[in-house]
């Protein structure tokens, strides 16, 4: 069997970065950018997965300025709500398949414990609604997909929460962060070297559905906002921080234009039990991080 066309759309985001390297090794991987593809316009979508005429589409791109949504509701919905619609439809027509990523932010955070994929998701912002508008039309579409749902994602790249912390923690001596938010901080690198996992399994099964439909997949372990902040300020070098204390506040206390679920912890118990998928500990990860040469 010839090695497979890989679409990659969003190479320069702290996910398709790393899944850069990680599909490398599955077949031939075409990367575009923003500057390649912008995905607030149908027709340059369709042109580019018609010129491109891959096997497989791997949608790593989103809109993800959470508060930035709020004020630019029409933008975030054409690039997570529209575009992995159009993005499906052309699949479709291909015969590809698609891997596509969202966000726990589509469930409100009342559950006591974990969410599980046929849970109803209930968004309280403008990006949760766009990212299940884009589940929901990929799944309208009809083509073959996984849907791949993601918590807390950072790296070392782009705009996170982990280099927020770590340039404020080099800045000031004392930081306030919220304390009522729980979820699954995850490194950008476990996701893509997972979804290259689940590829290469869905590869060996042939052209099938009976992997179609969304899953799950996120560090093991929970904490807040509070406690990521205080693990990422501790691995940082003494030298490399000004930091001292971190105020642990309510979310009240941190007013953001987008509300945000107060637990928001993901079971990806499907995704081991159908790839034998499961992700490090969110503070293993994390120390890996730090690790790096």
């Amino acid at each position: 069997m010839n090695p497979p066309r890989i679409l990659l759309i969003g190479k320069n985001g702290q996910l398709g970065w790393e899944l850069q390297h990680t599909l490398a090794t599955l077949g031939q991987v075409i990367c575009v950018g923003r500057k390649e593809l912008d995905l607030a316009d149908a027709d340059a979508i369709r042109k580019q997965i018609r010129t491109a005429a891959p096997n497989i589409v791997v949608n790593a791109a989103a809109y993800t300025a959470v508060d930035r949504a709020e004020s630019e509701p029409d933008l975030a919905m054409k690039i997570n709500g529209a575009a992995p619609g159009i993005i499906a439809g052309e699949a479709k027509q291909l015969g590809a398949l698609l891997i596509h990523f969202s966000t726990d932010y589509i469930f409100d955070g009342t559950k006591t414990s974990p969410y599980v994929e046929a849970d109803t998701p209930n968004p309280l912002n403008v990006y949760g609604r766009t990212k299940l508008a884009g589940e929901q039309a990929i799944q309208q579409a009809g083509a073959r997909h996984l849907i791949f749902r993601l918590c807390w994602v950072y790296s070392l790249r782009g705009a996170n929460f982990l280099l927020t912390i770590m340039r404020l923690a080099r800045e000031r001596e004392k930081l306030r962060v919220v304390r009522d938010q729980i979820g699954s901080p995850t490194w950008s690198r476990t996701i893509a070297e997972a979804t290259a996992s689940v590829l290469k399994q869905v590869l060996a099964a042939g052209n099938t559905d009976e992997f179609n439909g969304a899953y799950h997949l996120c560090a093991s372990g929970a904490t807040s906002w509070h406690g990521f902040a205080k693990s990422i300020v501790s691995w940082m070098p003494e030298a490399d921080r000004k930091c001292k204390e971190i105020e642990a506040i309510t979310t009240l206390e941190y007013p953001t234009p987008a509300k945000r679920p107060a637990c928001s912890v993901l079971s990806c118990e499907k995704a081991k039990r159908t790839f034998g998928l499961q992700l490090p500990d969110w503070e293993e990860s994390l120390k890996q991080v730090f690790d790096q040469p």
